[in-house]
């Protein structure tokens, strides 16, 4: 069975659509006695304005109607559908195995014949209706999953499996489109010092407000802010030439500072501060994004050698 789009509307939208008045007052009383809304078309150019402009929940189609037949209308719902599909039940008089076979191969999910059998019909839409709010919720449970696997749980920054999918993503596009990309890695410093001093849950606290200061100094829906791994952050800037990146830097290394977290134990200052790696690169077929991430990574030890609470810049 075709995916089914989810539903939007309460109670659900049935789109009925048939050129025989009588037949189409049945239908409406007979899903207005289910409790759904009805809109109504007489023909198949109205059918498809009504469906392009309210997307309703199930489509009762008539097989043969003026303009546009029920089975061309079809194809043409499941194409504005896009990658999921609205269930459309299709009426017809037709009962001969070519009809039923071209309802199906139009993207129909069901069909009932002429004169309707009222009672079966009741029955098949509450059927298709529970689909579509069963593919809902599956959907959103989806959605979940995917934004679980792919964020950190303690930071709810995208996690290390999210950069990786994301760099080797905007490298390809980057590629493409000949444009800069860079990176800037970015680690706490002294925070095994940290740790040892006021504990696992002072850490973590740490770890969320450097996190967010990370994701306020990313701004744009294409940036990715990321915890790389343990006490390091990384931010993928993609379209952003070196000058964009030691912006983001720089406001990141700000930010932190400004938290003003106490870390008497620092080798740098008495309050918890960061250092950055910041590379660039315009990508190319003989490049690869572990390059950009091995020269982020050795301007982050030159940021480190010297002195933290800085940052160093490598073109790769």
């Amino acid at each position: 069975m075709p995916e089914i789009i989810p539903s939007n509307h309460n109670p659900p939208l049935i789109l009925v659509a048939d050129d025989d008045k009588m037949t189409r007052i049945g239908l409406r009383q007979a899903m207005e006695q289910e409790g759904y809304q009805v809109v109504e078309a007489n023909d198949g150019e109205a059918c498809l304005a009504i469906y392009a402009r309210m997307r309703p929940d199930v489509v009762l189609l008539d097989a043969i109607m003026p303009c546009r037949d029920g089975f061309t209308c079809c194809v043409q719902i499941q194409r504005m559908s896009g990658g999921t599909r609205t269930p459309v039940l299709m009426i017809t008089g037709l009962e001969d195995q070519e009809s039923v076979d071209q309802a199906f191969a139009a993207g129909a999910v069901d069909y009932i014949t002429k004169p309707i059998h009222w009672a079966v019909l009741r029955q098949r839409v509450r059927r298709l209706i529970q689909q579509v709010r069963l593919y809902q919720q599956l959907e959103q449970a989806n959605h979940e999953l995917q934004r679980l696997a792919s964020f950190d749980g303690l930071t709810q920054v995208a996690n290390r499996r999210r950069f990786d999918e994301y760099l080797q993503q905007e490298w390809q596009r980057m590629l493409r489109d000949q444009t800069s990309l860079s990176l800037i890695m970015c680690d706490i410093d002294c925070f095994k010092l940290f740790n040892d001093t006021y504990g696992h849950q002072a850490g973590d606290d740490c770890l969320r407000q450097v996190a967010n200061v990370i994701q306020n100094a990313a701004k744009r829906s294409l940036d990715l802010p990321a915890r790389y791994g343990g006490e390091e952050f990384a931010v993928i800037l993609p379209t952003t030439e070196q000058e964009g990146a030691i912006q983001v830097a720089h406001a990141i290394q700000v930010g932190v500072r400004e938290l003003a977290i106490a870390h008497t134990s620092s080798k740098v200052k008495s309050i918890v501060t960061v250092s950055l790696g910041i590379a660039t690169a315009i990508p190319s077929p003989i490049t690869s994004p572990e390059l950009l991430i091995t020269a982020a990574d050795k301007a982050l030890y030159q940021a480190k050698d010297e002195g933290r609470d800085r940052y160093s810049t490598c073109v790769s």
